[in-house]
C-alpha cells in the first residue's frame, strides 16, 4: 500500500507549503481507500483492514462536508477531478 503523497500533495495544495488542507488529505484518503479496496478484494477476511477502510471512508465523507459548507465550488471541482460518486 505504498502511494506517493508528496505527488498528490502537489497536485491539490493551495499554495507551495500547503500540507494540510482539506483539498489535500481527501485527495490522500482517496488514494488509500481505493489501494484497501484492492487488498479486501484479494483477502475478504481481513477484518482489521475493513475496519481501517470503514475509518478512511467515514473521515473523508466529514472532509468532504466540510469542504461543500466552507466553499461548494471547490468541492464540486474536487469531486470532479478524484472521481467521487457524492
Amino acid at each position: 500500500m505504498n502511494i506517493d503523497k508528496a505527488a498528490i500533495k502537489n497536485e491539490f495544495q493551495r499554495h507551495e507549503r500547503d500540507t494540510g488542507s482539506s483539498e489535500v488529505q481527501i485527495a490522500i484518503l482517496t488514494k488509500e481507500i481505493a489501494a484497501l479496496t484492492e487488498h479486501l478484494k484479494a483477502n475478504k477476511k481481513d477484518r482489521s483492514s475493513r475496519y481501517g477502510l470503514l475509518r478512511k471512508v467515514q473521515n473523508r465523507r466529514k472532509l468532504l462536508d466540510y469542504l461543500k459548507r466552507k466553499d461548494a465550488a471547490k468541492y464540486q471541482e474536487l469531486i470532479k477531478q478524484l472521481g467521487i460518486r457524492r
